[in-house]
């Protein structure tokens, strides 16, 4: 069992770790006409958001690159005696991460999202170019303040209170490093780790900070990384066999009653998270007396409306998690973890396959066959300006 002291939770924040941007954009304004011709000027260019070429941007990255956080397109040319149709001026785009969500930040309107490589939305038009219609005066192009609010994106998201052991877990599936101790918290932001099997397919996973009761009201900055999970394709709960306790001020919860808040928490959040398809894992299994612990989670969770007693009415989910599997797991000493990266890449694939398709796995039987892997200039293409 895990109490976590005053001390512990008045921990800071890491603030390396970006989610939430905010950007001013601009379209290019248009070209002033020519009366004595009667010529138009060009159009200003226009400004996109678009996914990055490199995958692994993040927006601490993207704020380094562009520390000034404007992006102005370039303005339509004059109309002129050898030309008197002006040129369109050049138009922008802007690479951020896959998983960003553009809002605008005044009207707090969804403009889009970019989650696939060919994504691609105009956040700012051109300016027209002047013409007769406007007394052959050019438009100004639109402008606005947007923030880019990044979810990760990853196939596989942990989700547990402090201390139960998901970045000991992610270290052993992964090659990622998250730190690691014998206090709660320290893991201050998300971390993504890659699992890797011996025919190179790859599954990404997110570590996410510990939740506490009352995340959905976001205590413990917990909007902050429950939004993360909403991009990924199944939850791994990670719960400790030997239960959990916030501080000396709170009652102590078994594990069973942590699968319920933690249930209810992600359900109170986002009603549609507890539809997830979900995977338990049952950490510490190293602990004395754990298989008892064990045997008697498994009989709560089989028989769940006759356990529900201990816990105020407030606390208990409207719907229960329907697990796929139940894996027992020792995340410290590996064992256990075997049969988890199985049973996480059948979920992973079978998500792909329609009504009652099963991909057949085919590949190692032990341990030792799974292998755990884990400032670019302006691009000018036709009128366009590409931003890395």
């Amino acid at each position: 069992m895990v109490v976590l002291t005053t001390r512990c939770l008045a921990r800071v924040y890491n603030r390396t770790f970006i989610d939430k941007l905010r950007i001013y954009v601009r379209g290019g304004t248009g070209g002033n006409g020519l009366a004595s011709l009667n010529g138009i000027g060009g159009r200003g260019g226009d400004v996109y958001i678009v996914a990055a070429q490199d995958q692994n941007l993040k927006l601490t990255e993207f704020k380094k690159l562009h520390p000034t956080k404007r992006f102005i397109a370039d303005p339509g040319e004059n109309s002129q005696r050898r030309l008197p149709s002006g040129l369109n001026g050049s138009s922008i785009y802007v690479q951020v991460p896959r998983g960003v969500t553009v809002v605008d930040a005044e009207s707090r309107k969804v403009l889009g999202e970019i989650s696939n490589r060919t994504d691609k939305i105009l956040v700012a038009k051109g300016g027209k170019g002047g013409s007769r219609w406007t007394n052959f005066l050019p438009r100004r192009g639109k402008c606005h303040s947007l923030y880019l609010d990044l979810k990760l994106i990853a196939d596989v998201g942990f989700v547990g209170f402090p201390n139960a052991g998901k970045s000991t877990l992610l270290r052993n599936l992964s090659t990622a490093k998250p730190k690691v101790a014998e206090y709660p918290f320290t893991t201050v932001k998300p971390e993504l780790g890659v699992l890797t099997y011996t025919d190179y397919r790859k599954i990404t996973m997110a570590d996410l900070p510990g939740l506490i009761e009352g995340a959905h009201l976001n205590k413990g900055r917990g909007h902050m990384f429950l939004k993360h999970i909403e991009r990924t394709n199944i939850l791994l709960f990670v719960v400790d066999v030997t239960g959990f306790c916030l501080s000396s001020k709170t009652k102590y919860r078994d594990a069973f009653q942590t699968v319920q808040l933690l249930t209810k928490e992600l359900e109170q959040y986002d009603k549609m998270l507890v539809n997830k398809p979900a995977v338990l894992a049952v950490n510490k299994m190293d602990e004395d007396n754990a298989s008892v612990m064990l045997e008697e989670l498994q009989d709560k969770l089989f028989n769940w409306k006759d356990h529900l007693d201990d816990l105020p009415p407030t606390s208990v989910p409207n719907t229960q998690i329907k697990f796929r599997d139940v894996v027992p797991i020792s995340a410290k000493f590996g064992s256990g973890t075997f049969s988890l990266k199985q049973k996480i890449r059948s979920e992973i694939d079978n998500l792909a396959l329609p009504g009652s398709a099963r991909l057949e796995l085919e590949g190692p039987t032990s341990d030792t066959d799974l292998l755990s892997v884990e400032s670019s200039p302006h691009k000018h293409l036709n009128d366009e300006i590409l931003i890395l």
